[in-house]
């Protein structure tokens, strides 16, 4: 294997070594979140025409847990490997940034897509949507799973100790996905905080995921794909950048 792919499969195995933790328990999680909101709201909340509400909050969970997990993969990577010391061995090797990002945006979009699979596999029993257009779904995971994963290794660049992970997580990054129409469309919503849901990003992935399943979406899946990857290649080149120059890595 060259460099990167080396170290993509380090940071593969680190997670996976510990799937339980990782994979298992964001699964976990997603069901107990569709069992609560679709058994109260399923009678009281309309979405899109003939969309139940559980079959529309599959597509939403599976994203907010794809997203949420490419995050952790990246951020908790490189914190833990500077607190503990070990991150110099990566250092001494002649990687490039280059390699670096492939490597731990890499392995974040396979963590992510893991959860997200094994989100959709328990939760599509309860509420099945449809596969209008199955391209779309893959793309939209791939791209906000990047996404996530790229902002997972700036926050662990800047980070210095777990409480910053974790506040840029809990602070950031959750009310982002929860305010991103996981549990509603945003078309129910007084007109003022359609608009500001229109200026977080997190929307665009999750509704163009949506338009994967049902073939309607609250905005064109074309529009969410620009934001999207304009999205990623901002953050990215944020990344890289850090990445370049040592951020926080190098003395």
């Amino acid at each position: 294997m060259t460099g990167w792919q080396t170290l993509l499969y380090k940071e593969v195995l680190r997670f996976w070594k510990v799937s339980f933790q990782t994979v298992a328990s964001p699964v976990l999680t997603a069901v107990l979140y569709m069992l609560i909101f679709g058994h109260v709201l399923q009678d009281r909340v309309t979405v899109y025409d003939k969309v139940s509400y559980t079959a529309f909050l599959v597509p939403g969970l599976v994203m907010m847990s794809v997203l949420q997990n490419a995050f952790a993969n990246s951020s908790s990577s490189l914190i833990q490997s500077k607190i503990t010391g070990n991150l110099v061995f990566v250092l001494l090797t002649p990687l490039s940034h280059w390699s670096w990002f492939l490597a731990y945006v890499g392995a974040s979009v396979v963590r992510g897509l893991a959860v997200g699979l094994g989100v959709f596999a328990v939760t599509v029993w309860v509420g099945r949507p449809g596969f209008v257009a199955p391209l779309w779904i893959l793309v939209f995971a791939v791209l906000g799973a990047g996404i996530l994963g790229a902002l997972g290794l700036i926050a662990g660049l800047w980070a210095e100790k777990f409480d910053q992970t974790a506040a840029f997580q809990n602070f950031i990054i959750m009310p982002m996905t929860f305010l991103s129409g996981v549990f509603y469309s945003i078309h129910s919503l007084p007109a003022f905080w359609q608009g500001v849901s229109h200026l977080n990003p997190f929307f665009y992935i999750i509704d163009g995921f949506r338009y994967g399943f049902f073939g309607v979406s609250d905005v064109s899946p074309w529009l969410s794909l620009g934001i999207v990857g304009a999205a990623l290649l901002v953050v990215s080149a944020i990344a890289v950048n850090l990445l370049r120059i040592g951020y926080k890595i190098r003395g």
